[in-house]
């Protein structure tokens, strides 16, 4: 890999973080907070964010994915007529800085192998900034990372290419020298709308025939991306 790449952005959940790990564990307990136990209800509410309670199992098109929580909220708000689109929100990232996170693969060395090759790292997701830190603190690294924006960061979210223009402009980085990294179809079309390099990751929900057509290259989990970068 060109020694051109001197930045690397982080998709979170999915990427980091082993997506179905984390948040079918955080989608039970948010439904079952929010319909008071009853199962039935949950059930059924769940099917409108492409969640199965039953089978604890994301469908590959849930909004969840990629989505932001105001975009879950969206989806949520007519089966929740008692909260308002601000207090759904409240609760989604409220359970989700709670939700139990699997790391990938082991972060801290990781991401210590690619800081000591002189790298620049951020991460660019669409939860909120709050449980994001509160994640990569939980992890013990957020102090490896040079920049973490979440969809509320006031740079936008994904697809669009605004957080990983702030991440190249934060650490004065041309784009071309960044590789985005991500485990979905928004990852990499932000990565190539900001003219950044992209790589797709499996460890979230979409397979390789849908990361393919927008990555450099598609590999198993970020534990190969050193090897990727000739590192």
């Amino acid at each position: 890999m060109s020694a051109a790449v001197a930045g690397v952005l982080f998709d979170k959940d999915g990427t980091l973080f082993d997506f179905a790990a984390t948040w079918e564990a955080w989608a039970e307990a948010f439904l079952l907070r929010v319909c008071t136990g009853d199962r039935a209800r949950a059930q059924a509410i769940g099917a409108e964010i492409g969640f199965d309670l039953g089978a604890r199992r994301f469908h590959p098109g849930s909004i969840v994915i990629a989505g932001t929580p105001g975009e879950i909220a969206a989806a949520l708000g007519p089966h929740l007529p008692g909260l308002s689109q601000d207090g759904i929100v409240a609760l989604l990232n409220e359970e989700a800085a709670r939700a139990p996170q699997r790391e990938a693969v082991p972060l801290a060395p990781f991401l210590d192998r690619l800081r000591a090759a002189g790298l620049r790292l951020g991460v660019a997701t669409n939860d909120a900034e709050a449980p994001a830190l509160a994640h990569l603190d939980h992890a013990g690294v957020r102090d490896r990372f040079d920049f973490v924006a979440g969809f509320d960061s006031g740079h936008g979210a994904k697809p669009g290419p605004g957080p990983l223009l702030a991440f190249a402009r934060a650490v004065g980085l041309a784009p071309d020298r960044v590789v985005m990294v991500g485990d979905s179809a928004h990852d990499l079309v932000a990565g190539r709308a900001a003219g950044m390099r992209t790589v797709g990751v499996l460890t979230g929900m979409a397979g390789p025939e849908v990361l393919a057509p927008l990555a450099d290259a598609v590999l198993p989990d970020i534990g190969h991306l050193p090897g990727w970068l000739g590192l």
